[in-house]
């Protein structure tokens, strides 16, 4: 085994773990931060199984004396489950069990900020497990909800654009009948809108350009009898967050939202009052973007976005040919 944190962190807990002068209360505490130096940094998944181990360990050795240390380990388990790669319904529904047993207790006895963050990480563990059909997106939304109450914009920007972001996506996400298609894309907008009302470039560059991509999305796909308006307000969108994002300090976030800003040009005409002549140049300029981003998706090996962006770029020449 190859720890990620260093060599002289693990034998010196492990040592305290061996050492009579511990308490019980010291060690498995000793445990959870050893847990927690595998999941903040992991090289390998193996370093997430490791965290899981060393939760379960701690969480076994609390039993009911203490209760506290006994909802952290669990916490700490469900959460690290939740991000083992390839994370199956089984993992996920064991992270689900995990925070609905120790919610309770941490509401209890611990301080609102520890409760809230479990909340906010309960509500994705949700949100993967409707796909499945094993977990309702409303309730998703509603432990995002609760998160917020503790996570507000004045003390907590970065959770609360986070949290917006996840109710946001919850809304899209959601199973309506298709006349009711307008309705949770409206919902997810309005959250992206409630956060940016807060977030601000200055303050917060990050996480504005992150909420101004997905707004982009959000209106580019909204189903409206206005698309032409709506994709003039993705494009604006997408120019908010490339004040942000760019090719030297965030080059996949710079590729990702160019990629976007193209997907919207490519259906918008030259001239909206005159729609009828056509988008030669928005669709060249919408090519110039998709050669960009498929060249940075390439030399990252993001193989994936890098086939999307090249099948976008085939249906340009397409396009620009008839």
């Amino acid at each position: 085994m190859t720890p990620s944190i260093t060599d002289s962190a693990v034998k010196a807990a492990i040592a305290a773990m061996a050492s009579e002068s511990a308490t019980v209360e010291e060690k498995i505490q000793m445990l959870i931060e050893m847990a927690q130096g595998f999941q903040k940094k992991p090289k390998k998944a193996q370093d997430l199984r490791n965290a899981v181990s060393l939760y379960y360990r701690a969480h076994e050795m609390s039993s009911e004396e203490y209760p506290l240390l006994k909802a952290r380990a669990q916490v700490g388990m469900a959460g690290t489950l939740r991000t083992i790669p390839d994370a199956g319904t089984e993992l996920l529904l064991q992270a689900k069990v995990g925070y609905e047993e120790a919610l309770p207790i941490l509401q209890q006895l611990a301080l609102p900020e520890e409760v809230a963050e479990a909340q906010m990480n309960f509500g994705l563990v949700l949100q993967s497990l409707v796909p499945f059909n094993l977990a309702r997106i409303a309730d998703s939304i509603q432990a995002y909800h609760e998160a917020l109450r503790v996570f507000t914009w004045e003390n907590y920007p970065q959770e609360y654009a986070i949290l917006y972001n996840n109710i946001a996506i919850a809304y899209l996400s959601m199973p309506m009948a298709s006349e009711r298609e307008y309705l949770r894309q409206g919902l997810a907008v309005q959250s992206f809108e409630v956060a940016l009302k807060h977030i601000n470039l200055i303050d917060h560059p990050r996480e504005y350009a992150m909420l101004q991509n997905n707004l982009g999305n959000a209106l580019q796909y909204l189903v409206s009898s206005h698309p032409v308006e709506n994709n003039l307000r993705a494009i604006a969108a997408y120019d908010e967050a490339l004040k942000v994002r760019n090719f030297k300090d965030a080059p996949l976030e710079y590729a990702n939202t160019i990629s976007n800003k193209a997907n919207a040009l490519f259906n918008l005409p030259d001239n909206p009052e005159k729609p009828e002549a056509g988008n030669l140049q928005n669709l060249l300029q919408a090519r110039n973007y998709y050669q960009q981003a498929w060249q940075i998706f390439t030399q990252h090996q993001q193989i994936e976005q890098a086939e999307v962006v090249a099948q976008a770029l085939q249906d340009v020449e397409v396009e620009m040919n008839n």
